[in-house]
């Protein structure tokens, strides 16, 4: 049965709205397929304004692999401003896709890609616009399937009450099973109804479906247990994981967006994964093994991207994307190839023991000479060890003024603020080191027209990391360190007016580590603040600590915890955790040997060149570390036209 566009419906309001473009659909390369032609319809959410998500290299990966069957169509939805939410409730315009503006509740699943948790409000908000029934246990089979996933899927417990499933690791294989699940549920006349559908999707390698594990806590407030409730689940839920990179060119056509967004480029995953073992990036530990697209593959993907889109900047992007063992050549061939059309290749960041002149020369060949990103993460060389980013003042100095030496004039450092036995001494440091840069880079370059951009984030523990275990350090502390920094900075303002100096306070980063640590429970305190009008929490000027604080104080306490208890208390290590039956594939003792190994500041090397440390992920999964160099080259091509 077709479903019918709500666009003449919207159309009118749309007029009474700021950027009403985002809303209206149409990008080059979006689809749109004939609603009675396939068995599967799925709605990708990403949780936040179409200006963050429509960039989003995931969702439009999924986009193009669903479109790509013949058996299934996907569409997009992006949260909706306030002002139009408003208009919607009022003129009962539900949750609409932007590619047929189809409403969101007649599809058959709704897949929403989490980055962060910050966007569990915008989740909240969506499922009532769309009329959704908010809880899953209130669903029937007339309703979406409503699946998790992302980085954030990785303890899906807070929001257990409001998802039916979440996928762990990578989605364009496991997208294709869950079709296949739906479709034949569908075939077969729906049988056994909702729950049924769920016990066979639960079945899917990757697919958790919360339902189906109850949990159980002791007299302290801590998980006794997680118990499935069905023999025909397995007990703990894996990954997935992607091998051979080759074969999932996606995406082939990236969306071209109508409105503004906050990556103007076509962007090309150069490798998955990370092995650097940065004891806080919970990004690096959960994607793991290193799988690397190979040189010729990444040639082929930026020539079809370039033609599909007509964009004049290519970012080669992966956890640590100058730890590609063909990164130099890359980086030459397709300059070299290019040449003549001004395409313009960047990095996300460089690490500062991978940067070299060479590499940064060829990536600005034929476009413009921005600043550079280096991210030493930790103000002095002893908390650079515990979190394992292995590098030193003399090194990061030396990489910064080679690059003010030959040309550039802006760099960009990146720290964070509140990491595991941090002092304000560690933090102190960040100024001293920002301060010799400036130094360095004027004697080095001959002007005193250079500036350093120090970025601070505050540090939020996550699970399936070494430092899932560490207390985090409070709104009040990190405000009192960056405060000082400030000063610090400020001291000599012949050099500090060079310097500039960006953070966020505190409080966003307490609600993250609640959310990003916290269990079921929880669940209670998001749909508290949602209903007293909390949502897009990432944006500042929506967000409300007090609202938080508040919904934390009134929810958590009938339970005996408190917001702290979820925060800023550390971890004993056979606590059972909130995650402990999602496998990310890393030994739970290796990762808690490696917390050990952080308090007493001792580092471990890359095992892509210094052998195995038995983090487990390999032998769990199945799968194993794919680097180069393959010894291929890339072919001349017609220079794409303009």
């Amino acid at each position: 049965m077709s479903v019918a566009s709500l666009y003449p419906r919207l159309e009118p309001l749309l007029a009474q709205v700021g950027k009403p473009i985002q809303y209206v659909g149409g990008e080059l390369n979006s689809q749109v397929k004939e609603w009675d032609d396939v068995a599967v319809h799925w709605a990708l959410m990403y949780p936040d304004a179409y200006e963050v998500g429509l960039p989003n290299q995931g969702l439009m990966i999924l986009y193009e692999v669903l479109n790509e069957r013949p058996d299934a169509l996907a569409e997009r939805t992006y949260a909706v401003w306030p002002d139009l939410a408003a208009l919607m409730r009022e003129h009962g315009v539900d949750q609409f896709t932007v590619d047929a503006h189809r409403p969101v509740r007649a599809f058959d699943l709704l897949g929403v890609s989490f980055a962060t948790e910050l966007g569990y409000t915008n989740l909240l908000e969506t499922l009532d616009l769309a009329g959704i029934p908010l809880h899953a246990a209130d669903r029937d089979e007339t309703h979406p399937v409503v699946i998790a996933g992302g980085h954030a899927a990785f303890n899906p417990e807070p929001i257990a009450d409001f998802v039916d499933a979440a996928v762990l690791g990578d989605g364009e294989q496991v997208v294709g099973d869950i079709t296949d699940v739906v479709r034949i549920w569908k075939d077969q006349g729906r049988p056994g109804g909702r729950e049924e559908l769920l016990a066979r999707l639960a079945r899917v390698d990757g697919v958790y479906v919360p339902r189906f594990y109850a949990v159980s806590y002791a007299p302290d407030g801590t998980i006794a247990a997680v118990t499935r409730t069905r023999d025909d689940v397995p007990a703990r839920v894996g990954k997935r994981t992607v091998m051979d990179l080759d074969e999932w060119p996606y995406p082939k056509t990236p969306l071209v967006p109508m409105a503004e967004s906050v990556h103007e480029r076509m962007s090309v995953e150069i490798f998955r994964g990370c092995t650097r073992g940065c004891r806080f990036c919970q990004a690096g530990m959960i994607t793991r093994p290193v799988r690397e697209r190979t040189i010729t593959g990444i040639g082929s993907m930026v020539d079809q991207g370039l033609r599909a889109t007509g964009y004049e900047e290519v970012g080669l992007l992966s956890l640590s994307s100058a730890d590609h063992s063909e990164i130099g050549q890359i980086a030459k061939e397709l300059a070299d190839r290019y040449e003549d059309s001004k395409t313009g290749l960047s990095l996300p960041s460089t690490r500062v023991d991978a940067f070299n002149v060479t590499l940064a020369n060829e990536l600005s060949r034929n476009g413009r000479r921005s600043g550079l990103t280096f991210a030493p993460e930790g103000g002095s060389e002893r908390i650079r060890r515990v979190i394992n980013k292995t590098v030193s003042k003399e090194d990061l100095v030396r990489t910064v003024t080679t690059a003010y030496a030959n040309g550039w004039r802006q760099v960009k450092l990146y720290f964070m603020c509140g990491l595991p036995t941090e002092t304000d001494e560690d933090v102190l440091e960040i100024a001293e080191l920002a301060v010799e840069v400036i130094r360095a880079g004027r004697e080095a370059s001959g002007s005193k027209d250079i500036r350093c951009t120090v970025s601070i984030g505050g540090f939020v523990p996550k699970p399936h990391t070494p430092f899932q275990w560490a207390g985090q350090a409070s709104a009040e502390t990190i405000d009192a360190r960056l405060k000082l920094l400030r000063q610090a900075i400020n001291n000599d303002r012949r050099i500090g007016r060079s310097i500039g100096l960006r953070y966020h306070d505190g409080k966003p980063g307490v609600i993250e580590g609640l959310l990003s640590r916290g269990d079921r429970r929880v669940g209670r305190v998001i749909e508290r603040v949602w209903r007293d009008g909390g949502h897009f929490d990432g944006w500042s000027e929506h967000f409300s600590y007090e609202r938080w604080t508040t919904a934390a104080a009134e929810e958590l306490g009938a339970f005996g915890v408190d917001l702290d208890w979820f925060t800023t208390r550390e971890r004993t290590e056979h606590e059972v955790l909130p995650w402990d039956h999602l496998d990310s594939g890393l030994d739970k003792e290796w990762l808690w040997e490696d917390w050990q190994e952080a308090i007493s500041e001792e580092e471990v090397g890359d095992c892509r060149w210094t052998g195995c440390y038995d983090c487990g992920v390999c032998p769990t999964m199945g799968t194993e570390i794919q680097i180069g160099p393959t010894g291929r080259s890339l072919l001349p091509l017609t220079v794409v036209g303009r």
